[in-house]
């Protein structure tokens, strides 16, 4: 039987551009357990987000999955439930935007911390009122009950309860932020995807708010898919972590394994872009280059043209997915060899 909360598997996301298509997200897979947190990572436009979001399938107009992604929540096969067959296009799936099942789900069983807080909010409507509709979109309370639960949730992310009757304008950044991460657990979900959470909050507030949530994590057992370029933030929630680059995994584990037994030259360079607090000073390195263009992507390996183990082989054929050691996976020609000699985190 299958103990996973979360199997995202051969999962691929492209979305249809005038001239083509860009190769959003291929073949990724992952699974994620109850109570489980997992830390996504990559450069700006790596396709995390499109990963995370493609979950619940909010996704954009254009955004199409290959006819044999899955993403089993909880047993069901949400990838089924909420697209069907494109008549257009051969082999994808469209998906069905106003699916009730699917809108079952949101909220309830899996929740979002959007990126976007500045534009998440409608700009008409109080905050409170807000999560106050999300809530009762799925349980039926009296206006005092759900009155109680948004002053609970707004004293765990530390906005005043004055403030709920507030229009979006009259937050601040950060507040919007803290309040996005309020209507999130407003419904007590199995899963949190948060996509940068704290990005607009300073360190004491983050610090905060990554505590309230670990905490409520171990108390209501809920799993959390952590979307982020900030790898310290990894290090200190996530068991599990999956580095992505250009719509590849290219390597995934346990957080600890990747930070110390680091096995792909791409997350060798990314935690090397990161300061740390431990060890001796190190200057930062940058990566040099830039991510390739994912609507006509390079033949091999799509990090090859950056990489400064690369070999012949890198640049002609794509490289297999290869176990360093149980549930550590990395996607290079030469992982094995290299393995050892990479430097990760501290």
């Amino acid at each position: 039987m299958d103990d996973n909360l979360l199997t995202v598997k051969n999962l691929s996301v492209h979305y249809k551009i005038r001239n083509g298509w860009v190769y959003a997200v291929d073949d990724v897979n992952f699974t994620l357990k109850r109570g489980e947190t997992m830390g996504l990572v990559g450069e700006s436009g790596c396709g995390k987000t499109t990963t995370g979001y493609a979950v619940t399938q909010l996704l954009a107009d254009n955004a199409y999955l290959k006819s044999n992604s899955k993403v089993v929540f909880d047993g069901t096969d949400l990838i089924k439930i909420g697209t069907y067959p494109s008549k257009q296009y051969k082999g994808y799936r469209k998906i069905d935007e106003y699916n009730p099942k699917m809108r079952s789900y949101r909220w309830k069983r899996i929740s979002m911390i959007f990126q976007g807080a500045m534009n998440a909010f409608n700009p008409v409507y109080t905050v409170g009122d807000q999560i106050k509709e999300a809530i009762l979109q799925h349980e039926e309370l009296t206006d005092e009950e759900v009155r109680k639960r948004i002053e609970m949730l707004f004293d765990l992310v530390g906005i005043p309860k004055d403030r709920i009757d507030n229009y979006p304008h009259e937050y601040s950044g950060g507040m919007k932020q803290r309040a996005m991460i309020a209507m999130s657990l407003a419904l007590s979900p199995d899963l949190i995807i948060a996509d940068e959470p704290t990005t607009a909050l300073d360190v004491v507030t983050q610090d905060r708010i990554l505590g309230k949530i670990s905490e409520l994590q171990r108390r209501e057992n809920v799993a959390m898919i952590l979307i982020t370029h900030d790898v310290s933030v990894v290090a200190e929630m996530a068991e599990k972590m999956a580095v992505m680059y250009a719509g590849h995994l290219v390597e995934k584990g346990t957080a600890r394994e990747i930070f110390k037994e680091t096995a792909h030259p791409y997350t060798e360079a990314l935690l090397k872009a990161f300061p740390s607090i431990k060890g001796e000073k190190k200057r930062l390195r940058s990566i040099p280059g830039s991510p390739p263009d994912l609507a006509n992507p390079p033949k091999g390996c799509r990090f090859a043209p950056r990489c400064p183990y690369a070999k012949d082989i890198c640049l002609e054929k794509e490289p297999p997915v290869v176990e360093i050691s149980p549930g550590h996976l990395s996607k290079c020609h030469f992982a094995e060899e290299l393995y050892g000699e990479l430097s990760g985190g501290e």
